[in-house]
């Protein structure tokens, strides 16, 4: 029994409505990087010092936030207003992450660990191993490894993906995967620059993830138009692409929309340590299935007609 009745959508007479749509949101996402700076690094990649503690009480990420804009350490002070401070799991827990400092006092982490016990001494446990949950330190040399690696990660399954399509199906459908692909990832990381989040490496991951998963859909459509351009001969290449489309389509909404629910459970009821991730892959499962279709397909049926 079939969820979703044969349709006969003419999805490529659309093709134009989804270029301006992809168009306008990578517009808008280049705009937001300009204005940025770039994307918003976290310490994975550019180094600095990450805390989490751990009250006895719930705390305000205000108070914190205003406390930490006057730190002192060796009778200099320092304004970490602006670091990122946020509440993970309860209103108890606290993550602190501050940017890598060029010249950074020694035993930096527990003097700012020693500062925030002495700011809040009524809601802080007595047991310190009970205040302290975890402290991390990336250095700029570890960061800017890390970036370069993630970069060549993203490459190289790229150029696999390349290589693996052209040999499967032909160049022009590999041309056309990997536009999707790149589409892909420009609107997602477009996407958390508009919303001010930082890409970690658990995105990065992400992104790959969500690379997999749109190829899949674009593998299974390309699949079915080389079955369908042998059975049906007198069909022009186009109305060939639109049937193949719509023949999958049944199958292909019935995955994003299970796959989607998955992720968007783990975005609601998650925890702060997974919410980015599951962020990303949520507007991976969308612009993977729509990018299937409206930049995988339009880009087979340009490419055949200029050969």
């Amino acid at each position: 029994m079939r969820l979703i009745k044969e349709t006969s959508i003419k999805f490529m007479a659309q093709s134009r409505l989804g270029l301006y749509l992809s168009g306008a949101v990578i517009g808008a996402g280049i705009i937001s990087l300009i204005l940025a700076g770039g994307p918003l690094l976290s310490i994975d990649f550019k180094g600095g010092t990450l805390l989490a503690v751990h009250f006895s009480d719930p705390v305000d990420v205000n108070d914190i936030r205003s406390a930490m804009s006057v730190v002192s350490i060796d009778g200099q002070p320092f304004d970490f207003s602006k670091a990122e401070i946020k509440l993970f799991g309860s209103t108890r827990d606290i993550s602190v992450r501050i940017p890598h400092m060029d010249e950074e006092p020694a035993n930096f982490a527990q003097r700012i660990i020693a500062y925030l016990r002495e700011s809040f001494p009524d809601k802080v446990p007595e047991v310190e191993s009970d205040f302290i949950l975890s402290i991390e330190k990336v250095g700029p040399k570890i960061g800017s490894e890390l970036s370069n690696k993630a970069i060549l990660a993203i490459i190289s399954a790229l150029g696999l993906i390349l290589f693996y399509i052209s040999i499967r199906f032909e160049f022009n459908f590999a041309l056309s995967a990997i536009a999707a692909l790149v589409h892909d990832v420009f609107v997602t990381v477009g996407i958390f620059s508009i919303m001010g989040y930082e890409i970690s490496l658990p995105i990065i991951a992400a992104f790959l993830t969500i690379v997999g998963y749109s190829l899949n859909d674009t593998i299974v459509i390309f699949d079915r138009i080389r079955e369908n351009i042998k059975s049906m001969k007198r069909l022009t290449y186009t109305q060939v692409v639109d049937h193949s489309i719509n023949d999958s389509l049944s199958r292909t909404i019935i995955t994003s929309v299970t796959t989607f629910i998955v992720v968007l459970i783990l975005w609601l009821f998650g925890g702060e340590v997974i919410n980015l991730f599951a962020f990303a892959m949520m507007v991976g499962v969308i612009v993977g299935t729509y990018s299937s279709i409206f930049v995988a397909c339009p880009l087979v049926v340009r490419l055949h007609a200029g050969k």
